[in-house]
C-alpha cells in the first residue's frame, strides 16, 4: 500500500492507493496531524512527497519509525512521461504529477489539464506522453482579494452569490467579472489547442469549482483527485 502526501499551499492531502485503487483520502495541515493515524491504520509499504512549500521532515516521523521508504518528488525524479519544460527545477510538482494522473488514465492523447486552485495551472501533453509545459495564472479567491487590495473603494466579494451575465451591481459585476472572466480564459485556452491539436482530451482538477454551460462541461473530464493519482503513478513507476 502507497501512502501519498500532496503538500501544497494552502493544506495538504493525505491518500492510501492499494493496488492503484485510492483506499483513503483525507484533508491536513502542514503539521500532518492525520499522518500517524493513516500510518497505524494501514500496512503502508512505500510514501512519496510532493510540496510546493518547505516542510520539516521532523514531521515524517511516523514514516520514519515504521520503516517506510519515501520518496522526494523532485525535477530528478525519473516518470513515465518525457519533460521538455527548459527549467525542470523551477516546475511545480503538483503540475506534472496532474499530467502524469491525466497520462495513466488517457494514454496516447494529446492532453489539456486545468488544475483551479490558489493558481489556476494549465499544462499540456502531447499523445507522444511529451509534457510541453502550460501557463500560471491567478485563481479565483486571488482575483477577487487583488481587485480589493489594489483598488480604493472595491469591497472584498464572496465567491459564492448571484452571478448574472452582466452585474447589476458593484458585487455582482466582480463576482461575475472574475467567476465568468475565468470561464472564458479557459474556453480561450481550449478552442486555441483545439485547433492544433483537435482530439484534445480535457482535464480539471482542483479545489475550485465553475458554473460552465452545457457545451463546455461536455468536453470536460471533471477529476478531483488527479494529482493524487499521479503521484502514485510516480511512487509505482520508481519501485
Amino acid at each position: 500500500m502507497n501512502l501519498i502526501a500532496d503538500i501544497g499551499n494552502t493544506f495538504v492531502k493525505l491518500a492510501v492507493f492499494d493496488a492503484g485503487q485510492m483506499a483513503e483520502v483525507c484533508l491536513d495541515d502542514h503539521t500532518l496531524s492525520r499522518l500517524p493515524g493513516l500510518c497505524a491504520k494501514y500496512p503502508l509499504e512505500a510514501a512519496i512527497i510532493s510540496a510546493v512549500t518547505d516542510i520539516g521532515k521532523e514531521v515524517l516521523q511516523p514514516l520514519t519509525d515504521g520503516q517506510i521508504p519515501v520518496l522526494w518528488l523532485d525535477h530528478l525524479t525519473p516518470l513515465p512521461v518525457a519533460n521538455l519544460y527548459e527549467t525542470p527545477e523551477t516546475l511545480g510538482m503538483d503540475r506534472l504529477a496532474a499530467v502524469v494522473g491525466a497520462w495513466q488514465q488517457c494514454p496516447g492523447r494529446d492532453l489539456l489539464v486545468i488544475d483551479a486552485g490558489t493558481a489556476i495551472t494549465y499544462d499540456f501533453l502531447d499523445a507522444s506522453g511529451r509534457y510541453h509545459g502550460g501557463n500560471i495564472a491567478p485563481g479565483l479567491r486571488m482575483r477577487l482579494q487583488a481587485l480589493h487590495d489594489y483598488t480604493g473603494r472595491l469591497p472584498l466579494v464572496s465567491e459564492a452569490g448571484d452571478l448574472p451575465l452582466l452585474g447589476r451591481n458593484t458585487e455582482t459585476a466582480i463576482r461575475a467579472g472574475v467567476k465568468r472572466g475565468i470561464e472564458y480564459e479557459i474556453r480561450g485556452y481550449i478552442a486555441s489547442l483545439k485547433d492544433k491539436y483537435p482530439e484534445l482530451f480535457i482535464f480539471l482538477t482542483g479545489g475550485d469549482e465553475f458554473s460552465f454551460d452545457t457545451n463546455l462541461k461536455s468536453i470536460i473530464f471533471a477529476d478531483r483527485f488527479l494529482v493524487l493519482k499521479g503521484l502514485n503513478r510516480i511512487l509505482d513507476y520508481n519501485k
